[in-house]
């Protein structure tokens, strides 16, 4: 009876996590009914609040995952939980990708859930530990933009349109960033398992540096101009234009001013 008990507390939902997706929906409303009297704090909040519910499920995915696979010790962790501060490093899976998103519209993938990996039997399910986590943002990009290629904006208010493809804009950078074939990504981890032994302790050493590297990439205007022409080029498959991603970043960033480009909008 006791055992069942712990199991069963170690799954509830956190009411952290229910807080946060509370605000997502009453700054969701009022972003939709135009509520605020300032729409950009609105927006800013309602994106905020919707990405570090994309983040908790992010981690949640791997958690999931881990535990069907194998990692029985994923519950007493408290990552089933969706509780952000039971991850791992909450600054670098909460803190620093909302920092990441205010300064320069990116979405930064974190790491956050240990996983006892020598649990783990079969490649396979090492793989898709890893891959659980970037699908889930694939899924959220899907249900942002759902409105978008199903062509079912009418009645849709431009401040609401707006903050949809910007929050669309940060889960595709967050999903193509994370499946980068880069030590300490998760891209990496999937390939991870199938490399030889002698390879993956060479490239060991290198994980914690993985995403520095990635970043200090992205600073070389070359490399920068290459990867946002592969999100646009995502996005506008997916019926987004670049006047919406850039009005939803620039009604997020509020205390910048009202933009009179964006607020003439049709």
């Amino acid at each position: 009876m006791t055992t069942a008990t712990t199991r069963h507390s170690e799954r509830r939902i956190s009411p952290v996590f229910v807080g946060i997706v509370a605000v997502t929906a009453v700054t969701g409303w009022a972003t939709w009914t135009g509520f605020a009297e300032q729409p950009g704090v609105a927006v800013f909040l309602f994106v905020t609040a919707a990405w570090i519910v994309s983040l908790c499920l992010h981690e949640y995915a791997h958690a999931r995952t881990a535990l069907h696979s194998g990692d029985i010790s994923i519950g007493a962790k408290g990552y089933l939980t969706l509780n952000p501060l039971k991850y791992t490093h909450a600054l670098l899976s909460i803190v620093l990708p909302v920092i990441f998103v205010i300064m320069g519209g990116i979405g930064l993938p974190g790491g956050a859930v240990f996983i006892e990996r020598n649990r783990i039997q079969g490649r396979w399910k090492h793989s898709l530990i890893s891959a659980a986590g970037p699908l889930t943002n694939v899924l959220f990009a899907l249900v942002c933009t759902a409105p978008f290629w199903l062509d079912a904006l009418d009645g849709v208010p431009n401040d609401f349109r707006f903050a949809l493809a910007f929050l669309a804009l940060l889960q595709v950078t967050a999903a193509l960033l994370n499946f980068l074939p880069v030590p300490g990504l998760d891209g990496y981890g999937v390939i991870e398992p199938w490399l030889s032994y002698g390879i993956r302790r060479q490239v060991e050493p290198f994980a914690p540096f993985g995403l520095l590297f990635v970043f200090a990439l992205l600073w070389l205007p070359a490399v920068n101009g290459v990867f946002f022409d592969v999100i646009d080029t995502i996005l506008k498959s997916l019926n987004i234009s670049d006047f919406e991603t850039y009005c939803g970043q620039e009604l997020y960033r509020f205390w910048q001013g009202s933009n009179e480009f964006c607020s003439a909008a049709p």
